[in-house]
Order: C-alpha cells, then structure tokens, then sequence
C-alpha cells in the first residue's frame, strides 16, 4: 500500500489556508433575501395574535410568514434513515411555542438592518402557559409539552406522550435483582450530566432559491445532505423530487448539523417568495436555539465478588429531550449499548432502561458520542469507586473483566469483538503516563497535589443493518478519475482518506483522483457523516467501486488490444496483454472510449455491514490540582486508540486530540444554565467556556492497531470513541488527589474548593 497508512495532506489543505470561498455564506449569492427568526421569550405559550402589518410596510420587507403561512405538517428534524427513530412531532411554525427562543415568525427582508427594524414592529400576544423546566419531574407532570392529536412516531419506540414520556425500553439478561443481592459489594450511584453545545466554528447557515424549473435548491452546512432532502420535502408538502441539496464545506459540525437547524427557514422563504433566501444563526442563535447534547441522569448498580469480578450491571437512563424529540430515541439507547459491552460478555446478569422525557427547554440533538459519553462517564466512574471500596487499583480491576478479543457481546446486539486490543491499550497508558510510579498522587509544595486517573471507552462503526453508503467513479479523458461521494467531509478529511483507499485500489497517485463533494442530484446515495460511518461504511463501497471499476479497464483494454480477457491484466498504467505483451496506456484507454464506445467506464457500488464493529480506547490523565483555589490544570493526557488499520495517522491523531479537548471541556468547564423562566443564561462564549489550547495541557495520541475483517483495508471508526475517556479519567483523578467524588458535571473550580472546605469543617 502507498497511500493507507500515511499521513497524506488534506485535499482541501492549502484552500482552507488560504482563505479560498468554500463556506456556505461565502458562496451565497449577494441579491439573497435576509432571513431572521423572530423567538419566543416564554417557555411555553399559545400565539392568540400576530400583528405584522406595520412591520411589512419597512422599505425592503419581502415578507413576515408565521404558522398561518406555514403547512399543515408534522416532521422531526433529526437527520436519520427513513422511518426515523424520533418522533413527528415538529411544524415550521407552530401556534403553540415550547421553549424559550421558540419559532414565531420569519422575517425577510433585502438587508440585515430593514429585518432587524422590521422584528422590533411585530406585535405578538401570548396566552403564557405553565412550563416543565426540571426533566426529573416531567414524566406524568401535570404540564404535557404535546398535548396535539397529530404527534406520531414512525416507528413504536415506547411512547406515551400524554405522560411525556418521548421513549422507553430495556434490555437485559438474567436476573439483576438476584445478582446483587449475592455479591460482597455494590455500587450504586447516580450520575448527572448537563447539556452541552458542539460549537463549531461556523454557525448554522444555508440559503436557498427555486431554479429554472421551478426546483427548490438548498445549500447548507449539513452534515446529512440527504436526510436534508427528506425533511424540507416533508415539511413544506411537496415532492422531493422537486427539492436538491448541495452541501460545500464545513465549518465543523460534531454532531449538531446532523440536525436541520435552520435550512427549513431559508426554504420556506425561497419557496414562498421564488427569491434566494438564507439564514445565519448569530453565535448567541447557536448556543440558545439549536441542539446540544442531551442532559441526562445515570444510575448505575455495579455488583462484584470480593476477587473483583463483576457479577451484575444494572444501568438506567433519564433523559431530557427538551422541547422536541428529535434523537432521544437513538442517543438514549447508546448510554448503555456503548459502554456495558466492555464488562459484560462475563457476568451473571446486566439490565439496561431508559426513560426519555419531554420538557420546555432547548430541545437536544446529536453531539460527537451520541449518549456514549453520557454512559461510559457513570459506568467508568461507579468502576473506579468499587476499585476504592476493594480497595484494589482500578487498572487491576478493570484488567480482571474487560472485553477481550473473541468475546460475545450480549449487551451489544450480539456482536463477537472480532478485533480488539483493549486490554493492551490500557497496558500501554498505563506505561505512557507513568502509572504505577504516580498512582494514586503526589504532593507538589504546599498546596498543590498532581494525581492520574483512567478510563475505558468504545463506539461503533456506522448503524449496523441500517446505513448505506455508495460511491461512483469513472474514468475521465486522459486517464484521471472522478470520485462523487454522498458522504459529508466536515473537516475529518474523509475526501481525503476516501482518496488514499481508492489511489491505492487502482495502483494510481491520490492526485489523480478527484473527489466530488455532495449534490443530491448527482452524488450517490449516503446516509450522511454520522454514526462513526464514513471511513469504515464508505470505505468498503471505495474497495468494491474500486474492483468494478478495474474489470470494466481490463474490459477496454482488452478489446483495443484484441486480446482474450482472461489474457488482460491492469497495473494501474497499463492494460497488458500476458501472451503478446501489448500494452495500452490508462490514458489511450479513457481518450479511446469518448469515441464509438457503449459501455461507460464507470463504476458505482453501495455497501451497508449487518455489524459495526467497535473501536476502543485507553485514556489516561495526570493533572494538578491547588488545594488553597480548587484550580485543575491538565499536565498531560495521554490516549492510546484501538481504530482497526489508521488509514491516515495524521488525521487521526487531530481526531483524537479534538476529541480529548471536547471533553476535558465537558468535564470541566461547559454548563448549560437556565433562569427560573426556563432562558439559557449562557448565550456567548463570555458566559459559556470552551477550553483552549492552554487549558488541555500536553496531549499524546498512539495507536494499538488491530485488524477488523469487515473494514476496509482492516479499519474501524475513530471520530465518537476520542471523547469519551476525558470525564471519568478527570473525574477519578480529582478524587486521587483531594477525596471528593464528584457525580455531576461539569467540576468547576468552585465546586471543587467548596468540597474542600466542607471536607475540612467535617473533619474537624
């Protein structure tokens, strides 16, 4: 292999560097109408009245569109295959408004400031109506967030939404209750976690126009350009044969674009108006109005022997959908299918149930490990506590019940972990951060006290059975090939290492393969850059596109040569015929089939996997904490990844970082906060921090590669699994170092010298 395996540079590198037009607003055409959203301030409220008519007569008002103007349709925007898992339960604009910063009406206008003028006219009276703010009483609240007849769910997933309750369901095997009840100890605690937003760099943005045939065109940053198709066809009652959606560059997404945001806007407008149209979310729009992770509430039960090993899980999920359902259903089933297989092909009995529940707060969507993160923090916590209640070194005892190689997983539909080097990732952290000389802690001076902790994490690889991806390319005039994906790079670089694979595929250089970013009119079928999907779904179609491609050359080559087939054989320059030795070159081949030809030289293949197999990882963190402030400073992280074969270590190892940088920030920083009345407190990055480079300390990335027989080239996925270690590796080592556990996040500073303070005055 030339290409798999090397940190070949970005193809979009030096365009990005550069400054090139490759975001959605650079390439927005400058006669676009201005799309603004006029938001609720109540947390729930029914429109009486919407006057308008003094707002539309500002100079450049096109129009001000409310639930009147909107269709009569119930959709979800969660971006995922068809039937999705989360409910119908969303309009455009609704009379009914379920959180604060909730949709009203739309406003567009020639220019920023005549729509900005034009808002502050509108005159909106509300009927205000009591809200439910605290998702641990919202099950059977008085308050029912959808009391509408029309809510649906496409597929049943537990509902009762009169209760509601978005979601239910449980899993298990044996019996959990008797389990516990046998061993010497059990742990049992709850665990919270707050919501938490991706924030990328771009902000949520898309424009859209009706082309000369009455079609309706979106551009938008989305990581799903297909399921975008879907859900404005759904939303606005037309065909999606009439709808087409490019996607350019990304600005990041992690997630948070996996939901359509805002691009229903823009095309309503467009739609109503057959005027360009686009929207950009403001930095605050983006940190009130969009998707963050799921708040949510854990409890785990963990039983062992007096040895350590595990005799029973019992794991159980509440969740805060917020105001709309969309990905509660799937990120919720996550918290405990990602995180108990690691412990559970050998105990006695596991349980997992989950309740997601509706409240009138922003509502939540899809973040980088997708309710992974939430579980893996309680279950690698409550592990961590029964180490100190046996008083035995959480490495040991993770060491005595991790997965292992070829072992069945019952708790992760029934998968057999056919590549996993786990175990030795956590041998090589251990070594890599030095643990056996710094565990538990040390003192450094008078008050400063430096401490390690570890944790254990999976993912997967795309949704098994469900997703599909495809990939076309052909064979241009003189020899270079075209690859049109449906995929979505959103700064992972899957371009680029969809390139290595197929380069390496066709024996040719990656700068002779050009690589087609996403248009749902010409693009292949993909479900979208979600799911950990691209490299390990997408790269199997590449490998498949790829060998039918190489039979149609040989083909070609054959018959311009006049040579038997099976005489033919392609070295990715030439075609050779074994028994003349004859050779027609790539190039002749693509020029000669432009004339009197039949048969196009192209290929196109799609690919779906009825398994996904995890990948793994050890996280370990050494970090300093100031007794006399509750200061943690991170010292250094250290990662050691099991993501099958790196097809580009260079990219992957950005991943990781990233990853770990998410979530040390989790961890220790990011809070999403409401008033009383249920408004996010946090509306800029004055209010809401994100952790810099000088506050995630020295990072090192390595890899413990193993070989998955049903990846490409033997690879899994790495972009979920790189932030699910940072909280219960941070968690246990603030405990290392001061005694407190701590079972919310984020730890803040404050919290942690308030814990010292009251651990003191207790101790006294």
């Amino acid at each position: 292999m030339k290409y798999v395996n090397t940190p070949v540079r970005k193809k979009d590198a030096m365009a990005l560097v550069t400054g090139q037009p490759v975001y959605t607003d650079d390439i927005a055409p400058e006669n676009c109408l201005v799309v603004k959203v006029l938001r609720s301030p109540y947390a729930h409220a029914l429109i009486k009245n919407i006057k308008k008519d003094t707002a539309l007569k500002v100079p450049g008002i096109e129009c001000i569109l409310t639930h009147e103007d909107c269709p009569d349709s119930r959709f979800t925007t969660a971006g995922q295959t068809y039937p999705e898992l989360s409910p119908y339960d969303r309009k455009i604009l609704d009379s009914r408004v379920r959180y604060v910063g909730d949709a009203v009406a739309l406003v567009a206008g020639k220019d920023e400031a005549c729509v900005n003028r034009a808002m502050k006219m509108i005159k909106v009276e509300y009927e205000i109506l009591d809200a439910v703010l605290d998702f641990t009483k919202a099950l059977d609240h008085p308050v029912i967030v959808h009391p509408e007849e029309d809510w649906k769910a496409m597929i049943p997933i537990g509902e009762d939404v009169k209760r509601n309750l978005v979601c239910h369901g449980e899993m298990r095997e044996g019996d959990v209750d008797e389990e516990l009840s046998k061993c010497d100890i059990v742990v049992d605690r709850t665990y919270h976690t707050k919501a938490c937003q991706q924030t990328p760099m771009e902000t949520f943005r898309s424009y859209a126009f009706v082309d000369m045939f009455g079609r309706l065109t979106v551009v938008a940053s989305t990581q799903v350009p297909f399921h975008v198709r879907r859900i404005v066809a759904t939303s606005l009652l037309i065909p999606k044969s009439q709808v087409r959606v490019i996607k350019p560059r990304i600005g990041g997404g992690f997630g948070s674009k996996q939901t359509v945001i805002n691009e229903i806007f823009a095309a309503l407008v467009a739609w109503k108006t057959k005027k360009p149209a686009k929207i950009v979310y403001t930095r605050a729009e983006s940190q009130t109005v969009s998707s963050p992770r799921h708040e949510m509430q854990i409890r785990v039960q963990i039983g062992a022997d007096k040895d350590g090993k595990f005799q029973a899980i019992h794991l159980h999920t509440l969740s805060n959908a917020g105001a709309f359902g969309d990905h509660t259903p799937t990120t919720i089933g996550l918290t405990g299918t990602k995180s108990l297989p690691l412990y559970t092909s050998h105990v006695k009995a596991f349980l997992f149930d989950y309740d997601g529940v509706y409240t009138n707060t922003i509502p939540a969507g899809a973040y980088r490990g997708y309710g992974a993160t939430q579980g893996l923090f309680a279950l690698e916590s409550a592990i961590n506590e029964l180490a100190q209640k046996l008083q035995m070194d959480p490495t040991v005892l993770r060491e005595k019940n991790l997965l292992k190689e070829g072992d069945f997983m019952p708790a992760y539909y029934g998968e057999t972990a056919n590549s996993c080097t786990l175990d030795v990732c956590m041998e090589k952290a251990k070594e890599l951060i030095g643990w056996d000389e710094k565990y538990p802690c040390r003192k450094i001076g008078d008050h400063k006290v430096r401490s390690v902790g570890m944790a254990l994490a999976m993912q997967g690889s795309s949704i098994a059975g469900v997703d599909v991806a495809s990939v076309r390319i052909k064979v241009n005039d003189d020899g270079f090939y075209t690859m049109a994906i449906g995929a979505t790079d959103m700064g992972t670089g899957c371009d680029t290492i969809l390139a290595q694979m197929a380069a390496d595929c066709l024996d040719t250089d990656i700068d002779n393969i050009i690589t087609r970013g996403v248009d749902t009119d010409v693009s292949p079928y993909d479900c979208g850059s979600y799911a950990s999907s691209t490299t390990y779904l997408t790269g199997m179609a590449v490998i498949k596109t790829c060998e039918s491609l190489r039979k149609k050359i040989v083909f070609q080559g054959a018959k311009i040569l006049n040579c038997h087939l099976e005489d033919a054989e392609f070295d990715g320059t030439y075609v050779t015929c074994r028994k003349t030795g004859k050779k027609v070159t790539l190039k002749e081949i693509g020029n000669q089939v432009m004339c009197s030809n039949e048969e196009p030289l192209e290929a196109c293949e799609g690919h779906t996997s009825p398994v996904s197999p995890p990948p793994y990882m050890a996280g370990a963190v050494e970090l300093e904490i100031d007794l006399e402030t509750g200061q943690v400073e991170i010292i250094d992280y250290v990662a050691v990844v099991d993501c099958g074969t790196v097809i580009n270590p260079s990219l992957a190892r950005v991943q990781t970082e990233g990853g770990i940088v998410q979530g040390i920030g989790m961890t220790l920083y990011e809070d999403v906060s409401y008033s009383p009345e249920g408004k996010i407190r946090n509306n800029s990055f004055m209010q809401y921090k994100i952790p810099s480079r000088l506050d995630v300390g020295n990072i090192r990335v390595t890899f413990e590669s193993s070989h998955e027989p049903t990846g490409p080239f033997g690879a899994k996925s790495i972009g979920e699994l790189v932030i699910n270690t940072p909280a219960p590796a941070i968690t246990e080592a603030i405990y290392n170092a001061t005694g407190l556990r701590f079972y919310e996040l984020p730890i803040t500073a404050e919290k942690i010298l308030m814990g010292l303070k009251k651990k003191a005055h207790e101790e006294r």
